[in-house]
């Protein structure tokens, strides 16, 4: 499944899918002043900068942040809303696609294999969200997020969407597993409806007392 981590925003690589948070969300603690506000790099262009930042956000170096830097939210929304966005998710699932078909030609025969999808910004895409909160410049409010997750509304990637119906015409078992909440487990399901998505084979959710990292 990393070929499907590349579905994540910009910002959000390092997510596994066991334990996936919605996009851009917040995690513990507040980055470090060199992460927020540039360090020494005051001199680069925001979009240098941003560039920069990114991956040391992919690589591990940034350490935990709540928010992307200020300076960052036009190079994140331009990323989302251009052209790069989806021909990196597409590159990816056709990657995943290949990687699918050289797995089952090698198999022997036997039982049918099973995919793992992620939900959000792996088949669903909360960009709608986070084009009104930000693209991530503000901490992430769980309330407002469970809110638009209710409302079962988010868009397919459309990528993702192919693959998934791809993946299923090679008889390959699909499993959607989430760190969404079970108590979201009907709105979530009728936004994969919603959204394109048939006959999986299960939807595992995230159980209340579940802390969303183990």
């Amino acid at each position: 499944m990393r070929r499907l981590q590349l579905l994540a925003v910009l910002l959000a690589l390092l997510a596994a899918a066991a334990a996936a948070e919605p996009v851009l969300r917040a995690v513990t603690d507040v980055p470090s002043s060199a992460s927020s506000d540039g360090g020494g790099g005051g001199s680069d262009s925001d979009a240098l900068f941003c560039d920069s930042w990114m991956l040391s956000v992919e690589t591990g170096n940034a350490g935990p942040w709540s928010a992307i830097p200020a300076r960052c939210g036009d190079f994140v929304r331009a990323y989302m809303e251009g052209e790069r966005y989806a021909s990196d998710s597409a590159v990816a699932a056709a990657d995943s696609l290949a990687f699918a078909a050289q797995a089952l030609a090698s198999g022997d025969g036997g039982a049918r294999p099973a995919w793992v999808f992620d939900v959000d910004e792996t088949l669903l895409s909360n960009a709608p969200y986070y084009a009104v909160n930000g693209w991530g410049s503000q901490e992430f409010n769980e309330t407002s997020f469970d809110e638009w997750v209710a409302v079962a509304q988010a868009p397919a990637l459309p990528s993702s969407l192919k693959l998934y119906n791809e993946l299923q015409g090679l008889g390959i078992h699909i499993i959607l597993l989430t760190g969404r909440s079970e108590f979201q487990r009907n709105a979530t399901q009728v936004n994969l409806f919603f959204a394109g998505y048939r006959s999986w084979e299960k939807l595992i959710l995230r159980y209340f007392e579940e802390p969303l990292y183990q």
